[in-house]
């Protein structure tokens, strides 16, 4: 696609071209930022902002009334931020678009944000994690009880991991409900439940509703309060898995974070099974795998993405550790005794097997 097609397109005809291209290439997010000359369109490509093109503020009025008109927004309210969502069809599947518009100096700025579930519904085999970290993940589900956390920034790919956790138990006999904010993928076989802040429906509340209609395995899509985290503690000690979010740069950091909320040790420490960080890391194509001369920092050397992890399963002597509160550099020397391996190793070993490159690994680990 070209500026030339971009700028003699209508609102509705450009709009299209921007899901479709998306949706084959597997792009996240499309953002259109409003300037003093022009408009800038952009897209989120395997993890990276990059350039897509450039319009006219004509042609940018004209999108911006057929995004909100899709996405049920005000179209005479400019001066405030509004968040929608509506739904486009894809090649057998349905995408869902969460539109969020900002008030900007030359107009309103708007995200689009891909909710396709050709990226976000996936199995575990094809997220990209080495084959041991997967099987112990494998495992992990299966059992009946505890707390299990995955950590990382946004975007990180929690929520793809999650849900391809849940996955693989969909089926087998076990109650599974989720409490999302907001639910972003439909995943057949489980009860999903959207908190609703403005009804008082919130993580804490909610989970303690979920508690009452017999689940087996809970989903709380994140963490973020003393009182979530001790009711999901005490879910996974009465005999409930639970699956959760953090935001953590590191697995073993997780630990003192839940503490820091106020969280007993002695009721965390018996309850915490796991923790799972994780980035998403830009893979080679298999021309650049090949050859090993492409330039590392050239986005033409990347065709997709993986799971670069860390997982940290809590054995009798970290948990006892945890139960004593001791420091978290501590806790890191005993894990690596027992096996753990950072982010940063295995972007190592991924770097060694020509699927990434050291450039990447840096970037995501910092």
């Amino acid at each position: 696609m070209t500026n030339t097609n971009f700028d003699s397109m209508d609102g509705e005809t450009l709009l299209k071209a921007l899901q479709t291209l998306c949706a084959e290439k597997g792009a996240s997010d499309i953002h259109v930022s409003p300037q003093k000359s022009d408009v800038r369109i952009e897209w989120r490509l395997h993890g990276i902002l990059q350039p897509l093109a450039t319009i006219p503020h004509t042609a940018f009025i004209d999108l911006l009334r057929r995004i909100k008109f899709e996405s049920k927004l005000k179209l005479n309210i400019t001066n405030i931020p509004q968040d929608g969502q509506y739904t486009f069809e894809a090649p057998d599947r349905t995408v869902n678009v969460r539109v969020a518009t900002l008030p900007s100096r030359f107009g309103e700025a708007i995200t689009l944000r891909l909710l396709d579930p050709s990226r976000g519904i996936l199995p575990l085999e094809s997220l990209g994690f080495p084959e041991d970290i997967r099987e112990q993940l494998k495992q992990l589900v299966e059992i009946p009880n505890g707390l299990i956390l995955v950590t990382g920034p946004t975007g990180s790919g929690k929520t793809t991991t999650l849900y391809a956790l849940l996955n693989t138990l969909v089926g087998k006999e076990r109650n599974i409900i989720t409490l999302e904010d907001p639910v972003e993928y439909e995943l057949k076989g489980i009860i999903q439940s959207e908190i609703d802040t403005e009804h008082d429906y919130t993580f804490a509340n909610g989970l303690r509703s979920i508690l009452r209609h017999d689940p087996d395995v809970i989903l709380v899509g994140e963490i973020r309060d003393l009182e979530t985290a001790q009711t999901a503690i005490n879910a996974a000690l009465t005999g409930h898995l639970v699956l959760s979010t953090l935001h953590t740069n590191s697995a073993i950091e997780a630990i003192p974070r839940f503490l820091s909320m106020g969280v007993s040790p002695y009721t965390f420490a018996p309850a915490l099974r796991a923790i799972l960080a994780q980035r998403l890391i830009r893979t080679l194509t298999p021309e650049c795998q090949a050859s090993g001369t492409c330039d590392p920092s050239a986005h033409e050397s990347y065709d997709g993405q993986m799971s670069l992890p860390e997982l940290l399963t809590v054995s009798p002597t970290i948990q006892q550790m945890i139960l004593g509160m001791e420091q978290e550099s501590a806790i890191t020397a005993q894990a690596k005794k027992e096996g753990f391996k950072t982010m940063k190793e295995w972007g190592e070993d991924l770097v060694a097997r020509k699927k990434t490159t050291i450039q990447e690994v840096l970037r995501v680990t910092g």
